[in-house]
């Protein structure tokens, strides 16, 4: 059962973060090859860093994956019927979590569903392209970091981001 609920953990975190940057790669794509002027290849260039840095480097790379990683480890070590079922959902820590990690996940879950109506509906092209390629890389960098920082915790004696189960202290990294 402990296999199960890590392949399917691994698998299911990353086909929902697979699936987002194919949706957002098509629109990115699309507004690339129908042309930008210079000042929209500019804003490109700089949101595309801008994302690589504060969504790739920060947001994944530093925080949710060490994070999702340590807990697909957890998941490897304490399997129960309810966690391998719900195993992706339990990696990104939405249950068994403690309560900093669960709102933390709630909040950007609802921030990042609000930030996509908000550029679905009123942003046009090719601004959304534009946002959309940004997005792209910055959840590139993040679905490559969540597979390094799983194979290191699935393969390493000690890994040293915690997992932030309930009555655990938060890691400080």
């Amino acid at each position: 059962m402990r296999y199960i609920g890590v392949i399917w953990g691994v698998i299911g975190v990353s086909a929902i973060l697979l699936n987002a940057i194919i949706r957002v790669s098509d629109r990115a794509l699309d507004t690339i090859q129908a042309g930008l002027s210079p000042f929209e290849w500019i804003v490109l260039v700089v949101f595309a860093l801008f994302m690589l840095v504060a969504e790739g480097y920060r947001g994944f790379q530093k925080k949710f994956s060490p994070r999702t990683a340590a807990r697909v480890r957890y998941l490897r070590e304490n399997p129960t019927p309810l966690r391998v079922i719900l195993a992706p959902f339990f990696s990104m820590g939405f249950f068994h979590a403690n309560t900093k990690t669960r709102i933390t996940i709630i909040i950007l879950t609802l921030g990042i569903i609000t930030l996509i109506l908000l550029v679905k509906f009123f942003c046009p092209d090719p601004w959304r392209g534009i946002i959309d390629f940004g997005v792209a890389l910055g959840l590139s960098w993040g679905v490559i970091s969540f597979w390094i920082y799983t194979a290191k915790a699935l393969t390493s004696k000690d890994f040293p981001h915690s997992p932030q189960t309930p009555n655990e202290q938060p890691s400080s990294q």
